[in-house]
């Protein structure tokens, strides 16, 4: 079936909810339990009979003549709701399932049991939708297979891939652990101005805006670095900060050109200090975030080794940096076929893209 021919199928079933005198977008619902806490206490829950509401999005409705079996879904998980001609009436039991499609947010209302096959279930005896979808969720088992569309409409993404979800709240833990981890140690969280006259902290292209009042262009910050350090000379001995940053140059599906930076200034300590504070940083938001400093294949507990860069850099090329100039770093290059160096970038820079 066509979009467009989907759509106005919905639309007519709208229309329908209207004409029953109920709102298909009310303003508020009664929810009385998320669906995480129901399935942990669905025994006490269950025994003692009382009616209880839960809301979320239809993922899934089968029907058997007079009775259908709904799945609901929340953001803390999903439940099998049980609705039937006798409990709730002709005239409700039909309007619901004339009126219903997969996607739609529904308020359900009744009392729990167990079927005969042990699922949990509720027992459907009122209910309200929420919000009627006029368009159809993305293929179940295929979703969306296009990169560039996933990333487009990040919402569809996240409605259909539980693992994308489930790294948007990694990554709301993560920061959480990181301001605890700063706070803890006494740091004190700024923010700082996205606009500047001229960019800094970074070798980076900036974004151009212009200030009507001042009829100035100004910048979008590339980095968080020379407000941070004007507050160290301001007084202040710890300091960080977490915000947006905007570099306008290449961006694939790893690199966005707005980020999020995390950048921090401590006085009167040295780099031996940073990277001390870095290892516990890592450690303590690691352990927050997964439970434990084994994950993904990777041990993070334990002392971790300090390598001295010049050190490693003549050790994998021969190159003493103590003595070396950019010819003779240069020369090394071609010698050894190293790919990917532009060789007419400042020294510090090949040094970086050789290292």
């Amino acid at each position: 079936m066509a979009l467009e021919e989907i759509r106005n199928n919905r639309i007519k079933k709208l229309e329908k909810i209207r004409e029953a005198g109920q709102n298909p977008y009310p303003a508020e619902s009664k929810r009385t339990h998320k669906i995480s806490e129901v399935v942990l206490d669905f025994e006490n829950l269950a025994r003692e009979n009382k009616e209880i509401t839960l809301t979320g999005r239809v993922r899934l409705s089968r029907g058997h003549g007079g009775s259908a079996f709904l799945r609901l879904e929340d953001e803390s998980g999903n439940f099998q709701i049980f609705s039937k001609r006798d409990e709730l009436g002709e005239k409700e039991y039909k309007l619901l399932h004339d009126v219903l499609d997969i996607g739609d947010f529904l308020e359900a209302s009744g009392t729990l049991f167990l079927t005969q096959k042990g699922e949990k279930t509720l027992l459907l005896k009122s209910y309200k939708i929420l919000s009627k979808t006029l368009l159809p969720l993305p293929d179940k088992w295929h979703g969306l297979s296009d990169t560039e569309e996933r990333f487009r409409k990040r919402y569809l993404d996240l409605i259909m891939n539980e693992e994308a979800r489930e790294i948007f709240r990694k990554r709301g833990l993560f920061l959480m652990s990181i301001r605890e981890f700063f706070k803890d140690n006494n740091f004190l969280e700024v923010e700082t101005p996205v606009l500047e006259d001229v960019p800094g902290g970074a070798d980076a292209e900036p974004f151009i805006t212009h200030h009507n009042v001042l009829d100035k262009d100004f910048y979008l910050r590339i980095s968080l670095e020379l407000h941070l350090k004007r507050l160290i000379v301001g007084g202040y001995e710890n300091v960080f900060e977490i915000g947006k940053v905007f570099r306008n140059e290449g961006m694939d599906t790893e690199h966005l050109q707005e980020f999020t930076m995390l950048e921090f200034y401590s006085a009167y300590k040295d780099y031996n200090w940073v990277m001390d504070f870095c290892e516990k940083m890592y450690k303590y938001s690691i352990k927050n975030v997964f439970g434990s400093l084994q994950t993904g294949g990777l041990d993070f507990s334990g002392a971790w080794p300090r390598i001295d860069y010049f050190e490693i850099f003549y050790e994998k090329t021969g190159v003493d940096l103590n003595i070396a100039n950019k010819e003779l770093l240069c020369k090394k290059v071609r010698e050894m076929n190293i790919p990917n160096i532009d060789l007419n970038a400042g020294f510090g820079r090949v040094i970086d893209q050789v290292y």
